[in-house]
């Protein structure tokens, strides 16, 4: 391994956060795609309210499964590609309500806690392995995610 002595981070603490990374990969891929199906399918009278937040969130998402395969091969490590890998790896399942808006936004909501969970996790093993760029990433993420949990549990009255 290359980058691990470039970047100043030990081999076993890169194979470690890459292997988190995976696993956090999956589970955005599947939250992706969960949220495509939503706006694709999302009915009834929220659609022109839900079906444009949808497509914000699944384009936020795009953006951070590219980010996190490329932290994975910063630390010189393969990101998974293959739904096969995904569908074992990830907490978050595949979705199949879709078309009602509160169950629509409900997975959202679970999807995200796990997730959160998941990059809150990172931080404490990059933390240690003094990764401050993996560890950076997780917290801007988290820092977003918060407020569009709020947003999203206000439209749920919650």
């Amino acid at each position: 391994m290359k980058n691990p002595t470039i970047i100043g981070l030990s081999e076993v603490d890169c194979l470690n956060i890459s292997e988190k990374l995976n696993i956090l990969l999956a589970n955005y891929s599947v939250f992706y795609q969960n949220t495509r199906g939503a706006h694709w399918n999302i009915k009834g009278d929220q659609f022109f309210t839900l079906h444009p937040k949808f497509e914000e969130l699944y384009n936020s998402l795009v953006l951070k499964i590219d980010e996190i395969a490329e932290r994975i091969l910063t630390l010189d490590s393969t990101p998974n590609h293959n739904y096969t890998d995904y569908l074992t790896l990830s907490t978050i399942k595949e979705s199949k309500e879709v078309s009602d808006a509160t169950k629509a936004v409900e997975n959202i909501l679970a999807s995200f806690k796990v997730v959160i969970d998941l990059q809150r996790d990172l931080l404490e093993i990059t933390e240690r392995a003094g990764d401050e760029g993996t560890n950076s990433q997780m917290s801007d993420y988290i820092t977003e995610q918060e407020k569009e949990v709020w947003m999203y549990n206000s439209y749920l009255g919650k």
